[in-house]
């Protein structure tokens, strides 16, 4: 496939009287074209300092990007008619209506004036198109801002937070437009913070922090190295957790015990656990694979929330294993 989007060592600096700090530190980015790409990072990570040093609107300290082939700042005028994008929270005058607004960036920006009401029907505006803005929630002006992202049918799409404001139903709406948009060939790329929504309609993603990338990749290839053999464990109703969990230690097991569970870290082959408890006529009430999600290891690269076991009543203490799992 055809990078639509290269970013390569991207730098940005900021000096201040509290000294010198890297907003981004030699940050690497691709995305496909034809694909959805999730472009995620906490906050401070430097990923809305990507969009805006990509559009141009901060100049960068070092690094290579590239749009539509064309490198990026200095040919930005030559692609800028195929981008569309929403940064940060745009801003309408309240009293112009919907489509109003549009008409008026349709003609600034020399765009067919049919175009409006095609964009006001894609995102599901079209019975309030002659409604005052500000009568709109701000789900609806999200909506409005990617209509107006819209209006230059681009070759690439960037949306940060598109989704913010609306509720599950307009959440749903908006994946099955990324989607259609991305099945009609256009490239977007989407930054959100509802992972799971990341996870359901993104076909790659770059995780940010610290102005440096921590993974990137399709999202089941982010997944599964992140992914471990660990089981989650629960024994019968009356049964000794204790002592099930010494002997699994005892035979190089790294468990940790949580309120009314278990969980093995480096169970290579579950079926051991099963065995080795029921020869102590200790018997198992569930036994389940452990499967990371993006959530999980979106907060476990960027370090902005507790892993599997910390800051919760866990026994943290485990026994060392053999390279490549217990219990293969």
């Amino acid at each position: 496939m055809t990078a639509v989007l290269e970013i390569a060592g991207l730098q940005k600096t900021y000096r201040s009287r509290k000294g010198v700090r890297r907003a981004l530190d030699g940050f690497d980015m691709v995305v496909e074209a034809g694909q959805v790409h999730g472009f995620l990072g906490p906050n401070g990570s430097g990923k809305t300092t990507t969009l805006r040093t990509l559009l141009g609107l901060i100049r960068p300290n070092g690094g290579r990007m590239a749009i539509l082939g064309r490198e990026v700042p200095e040919h930005l005028s030559e692609v800028a008619g195929q981008v569309g994008a929403i940064v940060e929270s745009p801003q309408f005058f309240g009293n112009f209506t919907a489509q109003d607004t549009l008409a008026l960036l349709a003609e600034a920006g020399g765009v067919r004036k049919e175009r409006v009401h095609a964009v006001l029907e894609l995102v599901g505006l079209r019975d309030r198109a002659k409604d005052r803005v500000k009568t709109y929630s701000l789900g609806m002006k999200q909506r409005l801002a990617v209509a107006s992202a819209l209006l230059k049918e681009p070759k690439l799409l960037i949306l940060d937070e598109p989704a913010n404001g609306l509720d599950p139903g307009g959440i749903r709406e908006m994946r099955s437009l990324m989607r259609n948009l991305a099945e009609s060939g256009m490239t977007v790329v989407l930054s959100s913070h509802i992972l799971g929504e990341i996870q359901l309609i993104c076909d790659s993603v770059t995780i940010i922090s610290g102005g440096r990338r921590v993974a990137a990749g399709s999202v089941a290839d982010v997944l599964a190295s992140q992914s471990s053999a660990g089981v989650k464990v629960r024994l019968e109703p009356g049964v000794d957790m204790r002592a099930a969990v010494e002997l699994l230690r005892a035979n190089g097991a790294q468990v940790s015990v949580e309120h009314d569970h278990f969980t093995v870290g480096n169970a290579g082959n579950p079926a051991q656990i099963t065995r080795i408890l029921a020869e102590r006529e200790i018997y198992l009430s569930e036994l389940t694979p452990m499967s990371a999600d993006l959530e999980s290891v979106f907060l476990q690269l960027t370090g902005t929330a507790p892993v599997e076991g910390q800051n919760r009543q866990v026994d943290q203490s485990v026994v060392s294993a053999p390279a490549g799992g217990w219990g293969q």
